[in-house]
């Protein structure tokens, strides 16, 4: 069993992480998606390699909070990234806060 799987047996309330815009066009093969080089796919927005291992950054956060707490640290970021877009990143920071309000939105709904 993955350390993935592990995890969603411990905390049934995670999901599967979405697949970013970047994979679905690589898997549907978008060659206009994939780079010529031999490195792999980056998407910097939804699914950043920095990021990457065998459980998501960002699943491993909301597993250890709280709803409320973790719906603070996503109105943080995006408060952060917009914060800042003009003077670094620009419109991926802008898509960055933006991926934060949906996961806040996200969250939000599945209190509902």
């Amino acid at each position: 069993m993955t350390k993935w799987k592990e995890l969603q047996k411990k905390h049934p309330a995670i999901e599967p992480r979405p697949v970013s815009t970047v994979e679905k066009s690589a898997l549907a093969g978008n060659a206009s998606a994939a780079t010529t080089s031999s490195t792999p796919l980056t998407d910097m927005v939804n699914h950043p390699a920095h990021y990457q291992g065998e459980i998501e950054c960002i699943d491993a956060i909301e597993a250890s909070m709280s709803k409320e707490a973790f719906a603070g640290h996503c109105k943080a970021c995006a408060i952060k990234y917009l914060w800042r877009y003009q003077s670094k990143g620009g419109v991926e920071s802008l898509e960055k806060a933006q991926w934060y309000l949906a996961r806040l939105i996200s969250t939000e709904k599945k209190a509902l």
